[in-house]
């Protein structure tokens, strides 16, 4: 039977691939968002070698030292998400989860030695995000909703559309009070525009999306994301060519004339420029027919449908315009190969071969890890095995393990920590009521620094 898990992480900062969680909550409930079961809400421990942002731990409070007291070891949180969270038939929801929360848990389950991507597709899993359901119903049936603004523009921020609804939040940026508040706003959309709210639930499929953004018949459709520039970031949007990922279209913004486009500007146009976007159906984008652009959405999202038409019309005159576009961004560029072995997710899938012997870890303790030494065909499982172990396991290190694994984070210290120091005393300076915060985590480098004789 499906159910919901509304879901959100606080992490130590920005970057999935070397931040952590250090809190997990969570509320699981029925398709009609009636609670089942208990929520979940837990700290997870911090390791030694992390340097939390202190921006991160002034905004949700949680101290390194809060985790080790009161936390469970990131490995048990492995274990929870793989077997009690994302249990078969749920529905992982979030409020721009596919973009952070998403990440967060797919570095976390690789580093544990769990499959990354079968909590979220396999055995009737998937997933959804309430961010760009939000823009979109904002953007084209806001009816019977208060929405924030500031400064007089459009804001979407949970705290701020929790507080307009007068819909229970006790604290933002507390992981179980943000589920709270956003399961009240889903409840409110889901009532106020029920149609619209189960368009988009049904469509979050890739091959739904796919149909609906077909380059073989393209047509023009609805699209609300944050990479678009109106306030409401919502536009009108046309399928132009395969993207460069798989299981992806680039599409473009029909806000704008693309006979306008100076292709020879000064300093060179490049792809961060142009009116496309790249399109990628496994993220659960918020699209919808342009039949639902109704005069009074046209005249919001101040798009009229003349100037869809006229646009695409050009577009599909001109298709010089569209090849020069394609190559600009064919010309975008990748990101560096990763040197770090936990930035390496995406460098590959693990073979088959592999796979007993990653499940073999994950079941094995301290004293069975000291005597375990497989054969992994993968050279990234190897060095994410010594770090799982020093980490998790220390007393399985061999005295050749423990120095490297030593040197490793004296030298990971000695890269962050004088950003880290400068970056204390500016906020000591600018946060005096939140002092308590930051000198924690100025001892917290201290004690977990490596003495350069160790």
């Amino acid at each position: 039977m499906t159910s919901f898990f509304f879901y959100d992480l606080e992490t130590s900062g920005l970057n999935p691939r070397f931040d952590r969680v250090m809190q997990f909550a969570g509320i699981r409930t029925t398709p009609n968002l009636e609670p089942v079961g208990q929520p979940v809400n837990f700290l997870v421990k911090l390791s030694g070698d992390i340097l939390p942002s202190p921006e991160a731990l002034l905004v949700t409070g949680i101290t390194p030292q809060m985790t080790l007291a009161d936390g469970i070891s990131e490995h048990e949180f492995a274990r929870i998400l793989s077997e009690e969270v994302f249990t078969p038939d749920t529905v992982a929801i979030g409020f721009n989860n596919i973009r952070f929360d998403d990440e967060f848990i797919r570095h976390t389950l690789w580093r544990n030695f769990y499959d990354p991507y079968e909590w979220s597709w396999a055995n009737g899993r998937s997933r959804w995000d309430l961010l760009d359901v939000t823009r979109l119903t904002r953007a084209l049936r806001p009816d019977g909703i208060n929405w924030p603004t500031v400064d007089g523009k459009a804001v979407n921020k949970l705290e701020l559309l929790a507080k307009a609804n007068k819909i229970k939040q006790v604290h933002a940026h507390d992981a179980l009070s943000d589920v709270e508040a956003l399961i009240g706003l889903t409840r409110l959309i889901r009532q106020k525009q029920p149609k619209l709210f189960n368009y988009l639930y049904n469509l979050r499929d890739k091959k739904s999306i796919a149909e609906l953004v077909n380059l073989d018949n393209p047509k023009p459709f609805t699209y609300a994301s944050g990479r678009f520039q109106h306030p409401d970031k919502t536009t009108a949007a046309f399928p132009i060519s395969v993207g460069r990922k798989a299981g992806s279209t680039l599409v473009y913004d029909l806000r704008f004339d693309p006979t306008q486009i100076d292709f020879n500007s000064e300093p060179e146009l490049t792809w961060v420029d142009l009116p496309i976007k790249e399109l990628q159906y496994n993220r659960c984008p918020a699209v919808a027919p342009l039949g639902v652009l109704d005069k009074a959405a046209q005249q919001r999202l101040e798009l009229p449908l003349k100037v869809i038409q006229d646009n695409l019309s050009k577009l599909l005159k001109h298709r010089d315009i569209v090849d020069k576009l394609v190559n600009i961004w064919s010309e975008k560029p990748d990101f560096p190969p990763a040197t770090d072995v936990e930035a390496q997710l995406y460098d590959g899938f693990v073979i088959e071969a592999d796979r007993p012997r990653i499940q073999t870890v994950r079941q094995l303790d301290t004293a069975g890890l000291a005597d375990f030494h497989p054969d992994f065909k993968d050279d990234r499982l190897d060095q994410l095995l010594l770090r799982y172990k020093a980490r998790e396991f220390p007393g399985s290190l061999t005295k050749s393990e423990h120095e490297t694994w030593t040197s490793f984070v004296r030298q990971k210290y000695r890269a962050e920590l004088p950003k880290l120091e400068t970056k204390l005393a500016e906020l000591s300076k600018t946060h005096p009521d939140q002092q308590f915060i930051l000198e924690e985590l100025r001892l917290w480098a201290e004690s977990n620094l490596p003495a350069d004789d160790e």
